[in-house]
């Protein structure tokens, strides 16, 4: 597939396919990673639609996140990712958090149009991108929005489910690990300290409590700062698929963007290197982690 930072999936000969999995020869751990928010094809008829140019419309992706995690695959484990971009469709929420104000006809009665996601512009359709951007020039058709849904988002998560599935099957547990970035601005609460990674399992409830702090451990081991689900505890990705009690753990990590890309002309920096060589190193120790006897038993169901 050639991917160039911008371009029209229309103006290919053949459409690229929405979304990848990166399989390892053969998968020998028990570990998805997924990174729902790098997709960077953009079609044509999409940004014909947008108010923003071609660079301020990228500003919500988790800008090369797919390829800082590219070499997991190495390791023994797959590596799931969007080529969409999350401006066009969001993934990493409910399948019907859509804003009314954003259509032009009635929604459907089971669409969530009151969540919080919602309200700061950022549902399933996304209304804005980063700084408070409006994406569109008018009203889409509601036709429009659930066809992104039903044609990309059921279908992506269809795919993710699987690989969970057939995980956990083959190893009596599954760690998903959900891949993100966080702009350069992110401060943890109360304090004006920046965390390079932040480690989400919504406190606890989508991962056990010794996964998360074996994470948090490895990456400050590496010389990272480290803090844990403040401000981003996880999505719903992390939310829907992280069942402990089951042997289905499910963690988000958000990368600084500021280790490894210019945020005003999105170019990858020095660091790019150095943070790409460290994430496949906490990869690899979480995985040896796991395969551990003393973590056995408890991974498989807490």
């Amino acid at each position: 597939m050639r991917e160039a930072d911008v371009h029209g999936a229309d103006d290919e000969p053949n459409p690229v396919a929405p979304y990848e999995v990166r399989r390892p020869r053969q998968q020998t751990e028990p570990f998805v990673f997924n990174s729902p928010h790098s997709g960077r094809v953009y079609p044509e008829s999409f940004l014909a639609t947008s108010r923003l140019d071609r660079m301020a419309i990228r500003r919500s992706e988790d800008h090369y996140v797919d390829e800082l995690f590219a070499d997991v695959t190495q390791l023994g484990a797959p590596l799931f990712h969007a080529r969409f971009p999350r401006a066009w469709l969001d993934v990493n929420r409910e399948p019907y958090e859509l804003d009314p104000r954003m259509f032009d006809g009635a929604l459907p009665s089971f669409a969530n149009i009151g969540s919080m996601r919602v309200a700061g512009g950022l549902g399933t359709i996304p209304r804005l991108v980063a700084e408070n951007m409006e994406i569109y020039r008018g009203r889409l058709s509601v036709d429009e929005g659930l066809a992104r849904i039903e044609q990309v988002y059921r279908p992506y998560h269809a795919t993710l489910r699987r690989l969970i599935a057939h995980t956990h099957v083959q190893f009596g547990k599954a760690v998903l690990i959900d891949c993100h970035s966080m702009p350069a601005t992110v401060r943890v609460a109360g304090g004006s300290q920046r965390p390079d990674i932040i480690v989400g399992d919504r406190y606890g409830a989508s991962a056990s409590h010794d996964l998360s702090r074996a994470a948090v451990s490895f990456l400050s081991g590496l010389g990272y700062r480290v803090v844990r689900n403040k401000p981003y505890a996880g999505g719903f990705i992390t939310e829907h698929y992280g069942r402990p009690d089951r042997g289905l753990h499910a963690l988000q990590i958000e990368v600084n963007r500021g280790l490894y890309v210019d945020e005003s002309t999105l170019e990858k920096t020095a660091g790019f290197d150095l943070l790409k060589t460290d994430l496949t190193e906490f990869a690899s120790q979480m995985m040896a982690y796991v395969r551990e006897d003393g973590a056995q038993d408890q991974l498989a169901a807490e």
